[in-house]
């Protein structure tokens, strides 16, 4: 068996295809403001495609590209300016933030309603309740759209989730319930991770170690995303040794060219959503 390939790239061309017919019929275009505190490569770089992205399908940026040595507190006025400005639909503070700022009182600072990473307290609360209307953290939203691309039906699928951030793999675990997925949270301390990956239908990898799900893991048939970018000896590859699994799987997720372009498509979604939901509930300018 080869497994088929979930195109990444070409999902994401069509969804941003999708938003800028929409965008266009709009009076008013969405606006996203992105902040960089700092000249990290890896997040300048992508910074940059997020707001090419934006030119792309015609959503409004402001940049906010700020120096390392900014202050919590300045960096917090600046997101209360951007949380009143009308224009602004939706808000991203680009992490990992300089050591000196606290990344969870910024997040806290940033409306619920324009918080397009979908990490605010309350965002995070509507999505573990099942609630509809909170905004959902782009990387997991894509990695279900990326499954659901396959046609497998869910329900009752036994899914296993390898790592338990906040910001992937517990939303990831949500969202495959809410699919009605039985579902396994596996992490460092995991016991027989082997035998518990091989046991499941959907596998989804974001635990940031190069290679570290092989073939042999993967139960004959099954759906691997691989959420992990990780550089070795200057070549971007994921979690999942891609060689081995993709002769067991029946549908895989490549690296580069996964998840990462569905990723950013799905940020203009959720500005274009936020921008939506603002105009229905009246306060996206406080």
């Amino acid at each position: 068996m080869t497994a088929q390939l979930i195109d990444g790239n070409k999902l994401a061309a069509a969804l941003r295809e999708k938003i800028k017919k929409e965008v266009l019929s709009l009076p008013n275009p969405p606006g996203l403001a992105v902040i960089l505190v700092g000249e990290d490569p890896a997040s300048s770089s992508y910074v940059r495609m997020k707001e090419k992205d934006c030119a792309e399908v015609g959503i409004q940026s402001f940049p906010k590209h700020l120096p390392a040595d900014t202050s919590e507190k300045e960096l917090i006025k600046i997101i209360k300016q951007l949380n009143k400005n009308e224009h602004v639909n939706g808000i991203l503070a680009q992490l990992p933030l300089p050591e000196h700022i606290n990344e969870k009182k910024i997040i806290a600072n940033i409306l619920p309603e324009k918080d397009v990473d979908g990490l605010h307290a309350l965002n995070a609360g509507k999505l573990f309740l099942g609630e509809t209307n909170g905004l959902i953290p782009c990387t997991p939203k894509g990695v279900i759209e990326m499954i659901k691309t396959t046609g497998v039906a869910l329900a009752g699928k036994r899914a296993v989730v390898i790592g338990r951030s906040n910001i992937v793999g517990k939303p990831v675990a949500i969202l495959l319930l809410n699919e009605h997925c039985t579902v396994t949270i596996c992490h460092s301390r995991t016991k027989d991770l082997g035998k518990v990956i091989s046991e499941a239908d959907i596998v989804v990898a974001a635990i940031g170690r190069p290679r570290m799900i092989t073939g042999e893991m993967i139960k004959a048939g099954a759906i691997v995303i691989d959420v992990g970018i990780n550089r070795v000896d200057g070549k971007l590859i994921g979690d999942v040794d891609f060689e081995t699994a993709v002769q067991k799987a029946s549908f895989i997720t490549p690296v580069p060219g996964g998840v990462g372009p569905m990723t950013r498509a799905l940020l203009l979604e959720n500005t274009l959503l936020a921008q939506k939901n603002q105009a229905l509930e009246g306060h996206g300018n406080k």
